[in-house]
Formats: C-alpha cells, sequence, structure tokens
C-alpha cells in the first residue's frame, strides 16, 4: 500500500512541473549553444585557459614577497579580445581600496608593485594603466584574436600583511601562508564576459583551470607545502626526509615526517643559505604556498580510487604547541576517505591534501589554512568543511564570486555528513537556528539572489545553512543511490568546468530521471519559511492519527518522535515528498496498543521559525 502511494505522489505532480525563471543574460547561453537545457555543455562551449610558470622569494623576517611570472594565456572564445584584465588580489591591503572589513593601520600599504610588464613582447608602462585596488586592465594595441594565444610576464613584489590575516599572511613569527600572491588573468566566459567583481574580502574568488610551475624560495631551516606535487625533494630536504616523505604517499599508517623533536633540532632542510622548492600543479585554478621552520608534519596516505588503486596523501602540518590539532590528521584522512567512498563517493581528485594551522578558516587547491580550535567537535567540523571544498569550488570550477551557494553549501552538507562519520556522536547543527530565526525576514532574500549583491547574514545564509539543507532534503527525497547517481551526472558534466546554477539544477534533473523543478522553485527562489506544527492527534482502531500542518511555504521533512505509556519511543520519517502535491497537512498513521503520551516533531537539520507548536501531551 506505502508504494502505491508513493506512486501517486510521485506522478502526479509530473503532469504540471513548473518552469524554472532564467535572467536573460543565461538564457542567451542557451541561444549561443554554449549551454544546454539538458544540463550538459553545449556544442560551442568554450573557456578560457592560463598556464602560470612562477618564480617567487620570501623573506619570512621582512614579509617581503618578488617575484616573476610568465603566464600563457590561451582564448579559446569567439571573441577578439582587445584589453586582458587581471586581478591583484594583494592589493585588498593597499590604502584606499575598498574592503568589507576594517585593516589594521600597519597592514595597509603600497600594495603590489609591479615592475615590469610584457605582453607578447609588447612593453607596458604599469604606471599609466588603470589600476584599481585588485583589479587592472591593460588595453592591447594589438587584440588577441579568437582562439589565438598570448605571453605576458611580470615582475612583482609587495609585504605580506602581517596582521589583519584575510586568507593570507603571517601566522606568527617563522610561519606564514601566503595566497593569491602574483598577478593573474581575469576569467573571460560566456556569461559576463570579463570578470570584473573587485575582490573586497566577503566574496570568494572565481579562476580558470591551468597549469601550474613554481620554484619557491626561502631561506634555510623553512619548510614550504603547496598546492602540487614537490618535484626536488632530495634537494631541498636531507635523505632522512625524503625517504619519510617517500613513505608516507605510499603506506596508510600515520607517520611523523617532521616531529617536534626534529624541528628543534634543524636538520630538515638542505644546508644552504637558501634553498629553492619546486612544485607542478595540472588542472587547477589557483596555487598557494604555506612555510615554517618550526612546524610538525603528520602525514599518512590511503587510496581513493580502487579501480586504479591511486593514493592521496594527506598532511597536517601544525605548530606542537597546538594540542589541538594532533587528531587533524586523523579528521583528515578519513574526511578524505568518506569523501571517496561515502560523500559524494567520487575519488579525491588530487596527489595530496595539506591541513595547515594558521589564522583562517580556508580553502585552497589541496590546501586548507585552519585556525587552532577550542573543541574537538570544532576541529572535527572546520576541517572535514574546508576540506570538502575540494570537490566544490576547486574540481567544478565554481563561479565563487556570484554563486556562493554552489560552493559553501556543498561544503556545509558535507560538514554535516561526514562530522558524525568522523564521530557518530557528533550532532552538527551549523547555520540551522540562524537561518530559523531569520527566514522570510529582511534578512532573507532567495538563495539564488547573486553573492555580490549580498553580505552579513543574508550572505551567511544563502551561502551555508540554506542550500545546504536544499541539498540535504533532495537527498533524503531521492534516496542515497539516486541521488549519487544524480550528484555524479552533475559532477561528470561540469567537472574542469564553470558550471552556472541552471547547469546544476539541470543536471541533477536528468540524472535522477525526474523533474525536481518544484523544489527546486520553492527552496532556492521563493521567499518563505519553514514552519510544521503538530494540527491534530486522533485515536483510531488501528492506534492513532498525526496530522502535521505545514503552516509556512518552505517544503521540509516530517521527523516524529512518540513516546507511549510504557516509556517507549519510536520515530517516523517522512521526506519533502509529502509536500509536492501542494499539500498543507500530511496524516501519518501509527499502528500501536499502547496509549500516545507524548509527540515531538522536529529534528536537528529542520529548521523551524515557530517551533512552540512542535510538542503535543496526551491527556
Amino acid at each position: 500500500m506505502r508504494f502505491l502511494i508513493f506512486l501517486v505522489i510521485l506522478t502526479l505532480p509530473a503532469l504540471a512541473q513548473p518552469t524554472l525563471p532564467v535572467p536573460r543574460n543565461l538564457q542567451a547561453t542557451y541561444t549561443r549553444g554554449t549551454r544546454a537545457e539538458t544540463g550538459l555543455p553545449g556544442p560551442n562551449y568554450w573557456q578560457n585557459t592560463a598556464d602560470y610558470d612562477l618564480t617567487v622569494s620570501f623573506d619570512p623576517a621582512t614579509r617581503r614577497v618578488a617575484g616573476t611570472v610568465t603566464i600563457k594565456y590561451q582564448n579559446n572564445s569567439p571573441d577578439s579580445l582587445r584589453q586582458l584584465w587581471f586581478k591583484l588580489y594583494p592589493n585588498i591591503y593597499q590604502k584606499g581600496a575598498p574592503r568589507a572589513r576594517a585593516f589594521a593601520p600597519e597592514d595597509i600599504g603600497e600594495g603590489m608593485k609591479i615592475s615590469a610588464l610584457t605582453i607578447n613582447g609588447e612593453v607596458f608602462d604599469v604606471k599609466k594603466l588603470p589600476i584599481e585596488a585588485t583589479n587592472m586592465a591593460v588595453p592591447l594595441r594589438r587584440a588577441l584574436g579568437a582562439r589565438q594565444a598570448a605571453t605576458v610576464r611580470a615582475t612583482y613584489s609587495y609585504i605580506l600583511n602581517k596582521g589583519s590575516h584575510q586568507r593570507t599572511g603571517e601566522v606568527e613569527p617563522g610561519a606564514a601562508f601566503v595566497a593569491y600572491f602574483f598577478p593573474r588573468i581575469a576569467v573571460y566566459d560566456d556569461i559576463d564576459g570579463w570578470n570584473r567583481v573587485p575582490y573586497t574580502g566577503d566574496q570568494e574568488f572565481y579562476n580558470d583551470f591551468g597549469n601550474f610551475k613554481a620554484a619557491i624560495t626561502v631561506p634555510k631551516n623553512f619548510v614550504v607545502w603547496a598546492t602540487g606535487d614537490l618535484t626536488n625533494a632530495d634537494q631541498v630536504l636531507t635523505k632522512k626526509y625524503v625517504q619519510r616523505l617517500r613513505d608516507a604517499e605510499r603506506k596508510d599508517a600515520v607517520a611523523y615526517i617532521i616531529s617536534a623533536e626534529d624541528a628543534r633540532r634543524r636538520d630538515i632542510t638542505a644546508p644552504n643559505a637558501q634553498n629553492v622548492w619546486r612544485f607542478e600543479a595540472k588542472n587547477v585554478t589557483d596555487f598557494v604556498f604555506a612555510t615554517a621552520d618550526h612546524y610538525v608534519w603528520q602525514s599518512t596516505s590511503l587510496v581513493v580510487d580502487p579501480a586504479t588503486q591511486r593514493r592521496t596523501r594527506v598532511d597536517a602540518v601544525y605548530n606542537p604547541k597546538h594540542k589541538d590539532y594532533q587528531e587533524v590528521i586523523d579528521f583528515s584522512r578519513k574526511t578524505v576517505e568518506a569523501m571517496s567512498y561515502t560523500f559524494p563517493k567520487w575519488p579525491f581528485p588530487y596527489a595530496h591534501e595539506t591541513v595547515f594551522d594558521g589564522l583562517d578558516q580556508m580553502e585552497y587547491p589541496m590546501m586548507v589554512n585552519d585556525n587552532p580550535t577550542e573543541t574537538r567537535e570544532d576541529a572535527i567540523t572546520l576541517t572535514d568543511h574546508e576540506i570538502f571544498h575540494t570537490m566544490f569550488p576547486f574540481y567544478m570550477g565554481i563561479n565563487e564570486t556570484k554563486y556562493g551557494w554552489m560552493d559553501e553549501g556543498w561544503a556545509t552538507i558535507g560538514e554535516w555528513l561526514l562530522s558524525s562519520i568522523i564521530d557518530p556522536k557528533l550532532d552538527d547543527d551549523y547555520g540551522v537556528a540562524r537561518y530559523a530565526a531569520a527566514a522570510d525576514t529582511e534578512n532573507d532574500a532567495p538563495i539564488v539572489t547573486l553573492s555580490t549583491q549580498q553580505n552579513g547574514l543574508p550572505f551567511f545564509l544563502n551561502s551555508y545553512p540554506k542550500p545546504g539543507l536544499g541539498y540535504l532534503y533532495v537527498k533524503d527525497l531521492l534516496g542515497d543511490e539516486l541521488f549519487t547517481k544524480a550528484l555524479h551526472t552533475y559532477i561528470g558534466n561540469w567537472n574542469g568546468k564553470h558550471p552556472m546554477p541552471y547547469d546544476f539544477f539541470n543536471s541533477m534533473n536528468a540524472g535522477a530521471g525526474r523533474n525536481l523543478n518544484w523544489f527546486w522553485q520553492r527552496w532556492f527562489f521563493d521567499a518563505g519559511y519553514p514552519d510544521l506544527a503538530i494540527a491534530s492527534v486522533s485515536k483510531t482502531a488501528p492506534g492513532y492519527d498525526i496530522t502535521v500542518q505545514a503552516k509556512g511555504t518552505k517544503p521540509v521533512p516530517v521527523d516524529l518522535t512518540m513516546t507511549f505509556a510504557d516509556n517507549t519511543t519510536q520515530k517516523i520519517h517522512r521526506s519533502i515528498s509529502v509536500w509536492e502535491t501542494g499539500a498543507t497537512t500530511v496524516t501519518v498513521p501509527v499502528a500501536t496498543k499502547q496509549p500516545l503520551t507524548r509527540v515531538t516533531l522536529g529534528s536537528t537539520l529542520v529548521p523551524d521559525s515557530f517551533p512552540k507548536d512542535n510538542v503535543w501531551e496526551g491527556k
């Protein structure tokens, strides 16, 4: 009987599924054939690429970053580009630059100095270029034609911030996390053309895929960790530590590459006054590095792809004074394992993942910059959240600047699901109460609102808990197997590319084999708030009928906990399918011979803006 009811619920709404509203500029991608309404890239899809050859030196004593970059830029678009736009992210620390929060006066300076710039051999006087904080537009005397390449060379320097840590900066004397440190070419895509949005600190990043080579020079005793593979370990590490690194890359056990005693002994790096650390990374969207002369380094590895036996090395690198970091290596390994085998059940795509003890809570390709935490629970949820970003935005090429929900929402559901795998006692509710309190107020806009149009609480709600709950409820609706199929359809369609929101919605619909627009519309586009109530509890011959009313318009699951006269309890769950046809009540039958004494409605990941009517007490 339950199967027949399910068929009715499943079939009726298919007769009149809504069509999602698509903005005109996104509809144009269908007309041009760069994207398809099936969720696939269109026959005319293109994206530009940029390969970077970086040579950089970092002086921890002065915090000076100085380097050169050679960029091989490929214009795969059908357009002739009359200018190249560059991102100069360190200029968020430049005097006069717009920023989302105040920085200490001592951390504000001249920003990035570009002392030399050539494009295809043409020399540019940077002082005459229109640089607006983190954006630099360079007009080309000779346009870069469709499907043509350009070679860019630049020499630059700046002083890394000591304080006002905004995803980069000195961590403490002898340790630094150096991110966004080189001039890069902005994304030119089929939706907006050039990405001209300035970086002010709130909205995150959007970069093209490319290959990176980096030569990083630091003083003796400083070890470097970075995006990509270390290609000259035997030139920068002494023999003992090279062997430990090699062992870690092929063994499951957690081991110290550098122990606290090793760090004090200072026999780790080659005895040169300066060492050049060389890294290579292929098909990634960014490159960062971190360095320290007193951190310990724990490492392990595991098979992430049983079909190929490919392994991923997992690192925890930290100040040994931070005792809370001692378990981070275990949390990190379990996260990579769960991502590969449980959720999203996709082999971890990179050769290593390094969690570095810093002053932020931020992700980068193959790297994480995480502050110490006060509790073990916080260490678990922070670690798995940031590592989960490996898939979104990096593997998937998400435009975080505009669509934070396509990135942070996945890290949030990843945190909820993976934290309980790491510690089954952990019941993570990140952001749920804040959404319940703010839903349908002036601080609550539709999820699809551009991230560039939000800050503060609205930005948080629409980037983290709201989309995370939306993904979770679809997972519950479809079941694990079908949801995984749908999600893998999206990942398969768009990894290594730049999906827009409708590429996600349409890919999920196609992968699930059903139109989910009724839910996408109500959860991601419409206003409203979540509010369920126990409308009535009625005695029946088999037991009881519990009627739950949807007072709010946001479709959320129904979770009932019944307590009986003999103090036993029973839980009943209904997915969002009960609201698919537009019903505002659902009656849940409970077969029992025991008197029902109490009914409680709700669960950890089901927000309710008005929970006072969620308990029924028997007389």
